[in-house]
């Protein structure tokens, strides 16, 4: 197996030999004599097609009574994107977006998940959930070759917003994460959301902003680098990581991915939940304008949410949520609040809200008018 694995990926899978031989032994020493499988037979299954983020599939806010096995299908793509005007990456995508579709469960629910790795895709790949329990979080049950698929179930037995990601070993992590190998699952609690006092909560819509650093080496005239496939371009990837200053810093994969004609969509007096994720960098989000109600900032729904926050906190390789509702029209900003990665690197995103605007909230009482310098000093501060 292992000499199989190594010829089919060469020296990029030679790096990832070791955490398959981890993997392996981890298998031979399991006992798994005291763990009969457990009986789901009588579990009702249900299907949910996946949904290019920043949507989500439909799905129910409050559990059914009897947890459920709820299945998956997600494909693995390497294919060359474009993230920003002047720049390319070779990236490795779950089902074909930057970030991974958002995937929605309740606690005690089963997921089963079929992964496959496409024919023609170039390398090996898998997927650790930080939400599932057991080691590598399946990542050595998930192990796949091009031109394989494999099916992993575990029970979701903690609610809240969880990172999963690609992790096939050694320094190939790392790198199919910042090529994109990364997205989100939430699990609510059976009975949904609660405010800190215990209370109902629910939400209109579901926004996933997944927010990616990458890396793009540029040639010796300062332009950005496009390669012929992802082993292509690793070597001078590589040395740009390490370098850990990012070229981009995007949310949905692309600079603008989520402003423009792709701005996000809301209504005045709608509840809103912001789910957004990093699974390399600290992030701060910011929504310009407005605020977090609700904020699980450390996205786990078993600790109650923080009020009205102005700025949050998403640690590297997390999730957390944060719900809002908009109480004036216009655009609003939804940013990574280092600035500098907002506008200079391209992690901004709009909200376009409808309604009628209410003066008490805000009003502008005299429009700019000149005024003569002369009377400056007047009014200056001491």
């Amino acid at each position: 197996m292992l000499t199989r694995r190594a010829t089919l990926m060469g020296a990029a899978g030679l790096a990832a030999v070791p955490f398959v031989i981890k993997a392996a032994q981890s298998e031979e020493i399991m006992d798994t004599s005291m763990a009969p499988p457990a009986d789901l037979s009588k579990l009702k299954r249900v299907k949910h097609k996946l949904v290019r983020p920043p949507f989500v599939h439909e799905h129910e806010q409050e559990a059914p009574e009897e947890p459920r096995i709820v299945e998956f299908e997600m494909k693995i793509v390497e294919k060359e994107i474009q993230i920003a005007d002047d720049a390319y990456l070779q990236a490795m995508t779950f089902h074909g977006s930057v970030p991974g579709p958002m995937m929605i469960v309740h606690e005690g629910d089963y997921v089963e998940l079929t992964l496959y790795n496409s024919h023609e895709n170039q390398m090996q790949h898998n997927i650790d959930f930080h939400s599932a329990t057991g080691a590598l979080g399946g990542g050595s049950l998930t192990l796949v070759n091009p031109g394989e698929k494999t099916t992993l179930r575990f029970k979701a037995t903690r609610p809240g917003t969880f990172v999963y990601h690609c992790a096939p070993g050694g320094p190939m992590i790392p790198w199919h994460v910042v090529s994109g190998m990364s997205g989100c699952i939430m699990i609510l609690p059976r009975n949904g959301l609660r405010d800190p006092e215990g209370n109902p909560v629910r939400y209109d819509r579901v926004f996933y902003i997944g927010e990616n650093d990458f890396y793009v080496p540029k040639d010796e005239d300062g332009n950005y680098k496009r390669f012929e496939d992802p082993g292509d371009s690793y070597a001078d990837t590589l040395e740009v990581m390490n370098g850990l200053i990012p070229s981009h810093v995007v949310f949905n994969g692309k600079v603008g991915a989520l402003t423009g004609d792709n701005a996000l969509k809301a209504n005045q007096g709608e509840k809103v939940l912001f789910v957004h994720s990093q699974a390399n960098r600290d992030s701060r989000p910011h929504l310009i304008g407005g605020h977090g109600d609700l904020v699980w900032e450390h996205g786990k729904f078993n600790n109650p949410p923080v009020r009205d926050m102005e700025t949050w906190f998403i640690r590297g390789g997390s999730a957390g949520a944060a719900l809002y509702e908009f109480l004036q029209p216009g655009v609003y900003a939804y940013v990574n609040h280092n600035l500098i990665e907002a506008v200079n690197l391209g992690a901004t995103a709009h909200v376009l809200v409808e309604g009628k605007w209410n003066n008490d909230l805000m009003e502008q009482v005299t429009a700019p008018v000149a005024f003569d310098a002369a009377h400056e000093g007047k009014t200056a501060l001491p």
